[in-house]
């Protein structure tokens, strides 16, 4: 049912958007490093592999340079462009292909590139592999503005590692427990409201259990 609505948003969200992305790419195509896209390759569906689909908003080398895949605040790697895009997530609309293709779904865990997929626990790994990944899902919505983290930070890995790690773990169990239609549609709408008021609480979806396993992890 889920894969069934993901195909009709997504097939719909591209024929509306088509005529809103393509300026976009000619806008890329023309600033910064001239790239439109950008494919990563992060785990998926049963732990395979895909290519992962946004608008290039930073230096194509990114990952060899400064805090490698971690983004921070005022990221110098970002493109000027490529903050707007980022902060209003336009850039990650391309992966509107991607479910299409089947690789994801519209909610689901956010996928991971493999080292930080690792950081996960064995069981952990092998529930949120079980199900595609999303466009959207909770770990999305609460860590929207993930950058913030890592303000002043020496040594982002290791705060990635051992705080947003374990706190998206704890989220995407609790996403899998709770898995259906109320929630995934709840989370799209979360999403759309996060878009038009940045500041609303995200957490408030979140059962006051799991609220306070967050707040702890993250001190």
């Amino acid at each position: 049912m889920l894969r069934v609505l993901d195909f009709i948003f997504s097939a719909f969200a591209l024929f509306v958007l088509t005529p809103f992305l393509l300026p976009v790419g000619i806008l890329l195509r023309f600033t910064g490093e001239g790239k439109v896209f950008y494919a990563q390759t992060r785990i998926g569906l049963n732990g395979k592999t895909f290519r992962l689909l946004k608008f290039a908003t930073m230096l194509e080398n990114s990952p060899n340079i400064g805090a490698g895949a971690i983004t921070v605040t005022n990221d110098s790697r970002v493109l000027p462009v490529g903050r707007f895009l980022r902060k209003t997530k336009i850039n990650e609309l391309p992966q509107i292909l991607n479910i299409l293709l089947g690789d994801m779904s519209i909610v689901g865990p956010r996928p991971l590139m493999s080292k930080q997929f690792g950081f996960y626990d064995d069981a952990a790994q092998k529930r949120i592999a079980s199900v595609r990944p999303g466009l959207t899902g909770v770990g999305s919505v609460i860590f929207r503005d993930e950058e913030r983290f890592f303000d002043g930070a020496s040594n982002p890995d290791k705060i990635y590692r051992e705080k947003i790690s374990p706190a998206k773990q704890l989220l995407e169990l609790w996403y899998l427990d709770n898995l259906g239609l109320r929630l995934y549609f709840k989370l799209i709408i979360m999403t759309g409201l996060l878009v038009v008021l940045p500041n609303y609480d995200s957490s408030s979806i979140l059962d006051q259990k799991v609220r306070d396993q967050l707040n702890e992890i993250l001190g």
